[in-house]
């Protein structure tokens, strides 16, 4: 059974940084994307990053030059590094792991960064 379980939201003012984590169980790492969406209120959930098993990244506009993507195979997690952050930014992030046509979620975390 899949499970993605994110860390690492809060509180941070405008132009600090946060690190999330996602820990992933059941996965298969071989082919799979994984990646980071968020979704602010009243808007829709949106791409943020997506890291291929290959370590091919791709990058909203929006986030290009300040967050980075990563992924540890061996222990099966991604990391989303992002800096210069923005009251823009604010959202919750979601953590996707997605080894075909099938998308995998976990819970969220917040993510608010204040003027």
């Amino acid at each position: 059974q899949v499970q993605l379980v994110e860390s690492g939201g809060g509180l941070v003012q405008a132009g600090g940084s946060l690190r999330l984590h996602c820990a992933a169980s059941g996965i298969i790492f071989s082919g799979s994307v994984m990646g980071w969406y968020r979704q602010a209120p009243g808007k829709q959930r949106e791409l943020v990053a997506t890291i291929t098993s290959g370590g091919v990244t791709e990058y909203a506009d929006s986030v290009k030059g300040r967050f980075t993507i990563s992924r540890d195979s061996a222990k099966n997690t991604v990391s989303l590094q992002m800096n210069s952050l923005k009251p823009e930014d604010t959202a919750v992030y979601y953590c996707n792991y997605r080894p075909g046509l099938r998308a995998y979620w976990g819970q969220g975390t917040q993510v608010t960064v204040s003027s």
